[in-house]
């Protein structure tokens, strides 16, 4: 069942040691903590979902003040909401963005069942543990969609043929190569493949592809498949020119510290135990904001769905305690929350 608030640290924060010493296990340690970590949750997500095909889906009510901020977005010179999980809106350059949409209740493989269960299918996966902050249909007009890559938690197809005959309709999607056949043909504009290193111009706005340190499989058999970290610019000249710089997953890397500086950075801090080979820790997001000289730090990819091991809770402290006195370089810090400029001020 879906929780409104994400539930509090479970056991001993972790100190700096603890942090760098996970990654010291074997290769056969950590595919048998994978293993074992997934075996774990999956087992008992799939009866869930069985379960939950039997119901009817039901609409999650918006966060009041995110449906205010999301309705006054035009106004903001550079904005951000954490909707949940991957999923960022940001106003930039006069534009609507919004990151890895997935607003749907349960995350995995879908099962079309139309006429025969209340749900119309079964997914296979896991399901959320907050609540998206806005539904599919209080979002503003969406000018650009950005797709980081094919994993389920990023790419939610049920997600996106919702907003293709919604907010998102005849906006411009950009994606990872060889993923753009996942997404629904109908109702998006444009849809562009863009590999690393390489530039689009897609809603007047300039979008870099960078390479994170991940991979970009969506199941055993399309390891063709890549993923992306994405650089957006504004072309708005002198102090009205932005930049964001969007993540999607990824490991500790130095490849990020050639694209700064940047206005905002948004960092994945969850999910690294036991993938710390896929997803960096608090501590490493922050070295990673500050190697390329981001101003501000939005984190993501935590408190939504439980991936790994550690507690609910424990990323963000850990960040905090990483920043130390600039904390206040970090926004958004919970899902629903808002930053801005001008005021720069956090909604909550």
């Amino acid at each position: 069942m879906t929780r409104e608030h994400p539930g509090e640290i479970e056991g001993r924060l972790p100190d700096a040691a603890d942090a760098h010493a996970r990654p010291a296990r074997t290769l056969a340690g950590r595919a048998t903590a994978g293993a074992r970590s997934g075996f774990k949750r999956y087992t008992r997500e799939v009866m869930e979902a069985v379960r939950a095909a039997r119901r009817a889906p039901e609409d999650a009510p918006d966060c009041e003040h995110a449906r205010q901020w999301a309705a006054r977005a035009g106004s903001h010179e550079l904005g951000a909401m954490w909707i949940g999980h991957a999923t960022m809106l940001l106003h930039i350059g006069g534009k609507t963005v919004l990151t890895d949409p997935v607003f749907s209740e349960r995350i995995g493989m879908t099962v079309n069942l139309e006429g025969l269960v209340p749900a119309g299918g079964i997914t296979f996966g896991l399901s959320r543990l907050a609540r998206p902050a806005l539904s599919v249909g209080s979002l503003p007009p969406i000018d650009l969609v950005l797709l980081s890559h094919a994993h389920f938690d990023h790419l939610d197809r049920p997600s996106l043929a919702k907003l293709a005959r919604g907010a998102a309709r005849g906006a411009t999607v950009v994606t990872a190569r060889n993923t753009s056949r996942l997404v629904p043909r109908t109702g998006f504009g444009r849809i562009v493949e863009v590999d690393w290193n390489n530039t689009v111009r897609a809603a007047g706005l300039t979008i870099d592809a960078v390479k994170p340190a991940h991979w970009g499989a969506r199941t055993a058999i399309d390891h063709f498949r890549k993923w992306n970290a994405y650089v957006v610019q504004s072309d708005r000249a002198g102090e009205g020119k932005k930049r964001a710089f969007f993540a999607g997953d990824t490991a500790l890397t130095d490849s990020f510290d050639r694209v700064g500086p940047v206005d905002l950075a948004i960092f994945g801090i969850g999910a690294y135990d036991p993938w710390h080979d896929a997803h960096a820790t608090p501590e490493q997001a922050w070295a990673m904001f500050r190697g390329m000289g981001a101003r501000r730090l939005a984190p993501m990819h935590h408190s939504t769905f439980r991936l790994s091991e550690e507690p609910l809770g424990e990323p963000m402290q850990r960040l905090r305690r990483a920043a130390g006195p600039d904390a206040d370089r970090i926004i958004c810090p919970e899902i629903g929350s808002c930053w801005s400029r001008p005021g720069g001020a956090i909604a909550r």
